[in-house]
């Protein structure tokens, strides 16, 4: 292991703030840090003082040898009149040079493959010259690579991608690896030390993000006792961590007894039973029907034969690639989109909310007091038992006093997107729905919006390319593949294993034809020997043994409890009950029968 960046008592202050007071720190070979804090903190200018692209006020960053650095800051420096084959070519001493090479084009196919080479910059979309300048470092050969939110406009599928890039880019105790993001399973797969800034300091924690959350919970714990709302807030993140999907589907990288033994008087982060009786006391029994539901944009098909119940209660997120259509599919479900084909119902208690990606929600608030603004909704709003006043609900996601008493207009991005939901839930709705609510938060203020939500009572919808809040905030996930609306039950896993099977076929497909041969494998969405009738006829029994199942399932739990409840002593009352039980779970069974035959049919 050698060195490869030394920071030594480095002081950067501004007229406002003191960012770094005293910081030392070393960069090794095989290091691979992410780097977390409050927004504002100093994370990017650290990378800019660690990169020398910032000078110091005082100390020295002392780089080894002829270590070279990567850095993909947040914004690019392209001129638009570059184009993308000279930006690429720029990261290599010549073009042909990264082209003659294999791993330098995989990266350039897998993140610019819907990119002509030969376009200007001028005439990219945001999210197409950002991937540009990933593409850029990842092709570049450097010791150390510094990365400022990275997974910025990339969808899940190219985060896995990159994540698995990194994790594998250089060999054991080869090159280093700095990276700032708010993404958590980013954080988790990808790093072994993580950076906390915080206060003009820096600290440092062994593992990925799950051991720094389990040993910043330690270090609260012992601190005073004015600290212990923020300590709580973290033991539920960690309650997450253990109990959830993420720890269900991958390793723990720390020890989960340890983890158990410390969220033992940890409450569950949310009874499902009873959001959705409250949900349905809010909502009735009907909220969203699709049936049979087509979408056309642009000349082309967005969205098929969409047949789906969303019920009162229900949480849902909703997965798929950039431009498959979620955000089209939202606009449906709000009613502010008309279907092409199809028709959908909307319970006639339904009152939509929806968080968008931009703020526009906020125009006509602008040059208003944030106090004022609270003012005008209802004095108070019961939160998990309790009445809290709007501003304690805004102390609570993380405002201060002073910024209650600012502007609107002078708010960060992340300020004004928890304002945004704030005022949201204010209004009362019971369907919330969120396109890209992560944007701008940084991880302590996601804790505190993902525990927010947990005690929401409505029926919610989420679009968000962040997996640890999709898989954290909902319960059921569904996915956008190949124009068709596709539940997953494994989550995130089994929607990535789908879209690399569909993408898959697809190559197969193009290739066969580019060959002047038949296709080598069936359409995904036309198995062999279905007509598209008798596709559509199974899937809608499918969806009907998936309800039906449900409800036996219930009628299940109805008659054991009414086996416990009997009298013990009463042979022929036990005896009955317990007949009623097995019969119920027989029922169970030839429908599971039904669901499984009908699933394999549909499956080809």
């Amino acid at each position: 292991m050698a060195v490869l960046l030394t920071c030594k008592d480095v002081r950067l202050e501004y007229p406002s703030k003191e960012l770094f007071r005293d910081v030392t720190l070393g960069v090794n070979t095989g290091d691979r840090i992410g780097i977390v804090g409050k927004n504002g903190d100093g994370k990017s200018t650290l990378l800019k003082v660690l990169s020398r692209h910032i000078e110091p006020d005082g100390g020295q960053v002392i780089p080894s040898g002829n270590a070279t650095v990567g850095v993909l800051g947040q914004t690019d420096s392209f001129a638009d009149d570059d184009t993308v084959e000279d930006i690429l070519a720029g990261a290599r001493t010549a073009a042909y040079v990264w082209q003659a090479d294999r791993k330098a084009r995989d990266i350039v196919d897998e993140l610019l493959g819907d990119v002509d080479p030969g376009a200007t910059v001028g005439a990219l979309s945001g999210g197409q010259r950002r991937r540009v300048d990933l593409a850029r470092i990842l092709i570049g050969d450097w010791d150390i690579i510094m990365l400022d939110e990275p997974t910025n406009h990339l969808d899940m599928g190219a985060i896995s991608w990159l994540a698995d890039h990194l994790k594998h880019r250089w060999r054991p105790n080869e090159g280093a690896l700095l990276v700032v993001t708010h993404d958590r399973w980013f954080l988790d797969t990808v790093c072994e030390h993580m950076w906390e800034v915080h206060d003009g300091q820096v600290d440092p924690f062994e593992g990925g993000f799950s051991a720094y959350i389990m040993q910043r919970v330690e270090r609260d714990r012992l601190a005073a006792l004015a600290k212990q709302k923020h300590e709580n807030q973290l033991r539920r993140e960690l309650a997450w961590l253990s109990r959830g999907a993420q720890a269900r589907r991958s390793k723990p990288k720390f020890h989960v007894e340890a983890a158990q033994e410390l969220i033992a008087d940890v409450p569950t982060l949310r009874d499902p039973i009873e959001l959705k009786q409250m949900a349905t006391a809010r909502l009735g029994k009907q909220c969203l029907e699709l049936y049979d539901v087509c979408v056309d944009r642009g000349g082309r098909r967005i969205l098929s034969d969409v047949t789906w119940n969303i019920g009162p209660g229900d949480r849902i997120g909703i997965l798929g690639e950039n431009g498959t259509g979620k955000t089209t599919l939202l606009s449906v479900l709000n009613g502010t989109l008309k279907p092409t084909l199809g028709h959908i119902k909307i319970g006639k208690t339904v009152k939509f909310a929806t968080l968008s990606q931009n703020l526009t929600e906020l125009a006509d608030i602008e040059d208003d007091v944030i106090r004022v603004v609270l003012g005008r909704y209802k004095t108070y709003y019961v939160v998990e038992g309790r009445k809290l006043s709007p501003v304690a609900l805004c102390e609570r996601l993380g405002f201060t006093r002073d910024e209650i008493n600012a502007r609107v207009k002078d708010l960060s991005g992340g300020q004004r997107r928890r304002l945004q939901l704030l005022l949201i839930l204010f209004d009362e709705p019971n369907v919330l729905i969120m396109d890209e609510p992560t944007n701008d938060l940084d991880t302590d203020m996601l804790a505190v919006t993902e525990d927010l939500l947990d005690t929401w009572p409505g029926t919610l919808i989420v679009v968000s390319h962040d997996r640890y809040f999709i898989e954290r905030v909902t319960d059921n996930q569904y996915a956008i593949l190949d124009t068709h609306i596709e539940h997953v039950p494994g989550g995130v896993d089994e929607y990535l294993e789908k879209l690399a099977a569909l993408q898959k076929a697809k190559a197969g497909r193009a290739q066969a034809q580019a060959a002047g041969a038949a296709p080598s494998a069936p359409a995904a969405d036309a198995p062999t020997g279905l007509s598209n009738a008798e596709r559509h006829e199974l899937k809608k029994q499918v969806h009907s043994l998936e309800r039906k199942m449900k409800s036996q399932r219930e009628r299940i739990e109805k008659a054991q409890a009414a086996l416990e409840a009997a009298d013990p002593y009463d042979f022929e009352a036990l005896g009955e009950a317990q007949a009623k039980v097995q019969a119920a779970q027989d029922a169970l069974s030839d429908l599971e029968d039904a669901w499984l035959e009908a699933s394999e049919k549909l499956e080809g």
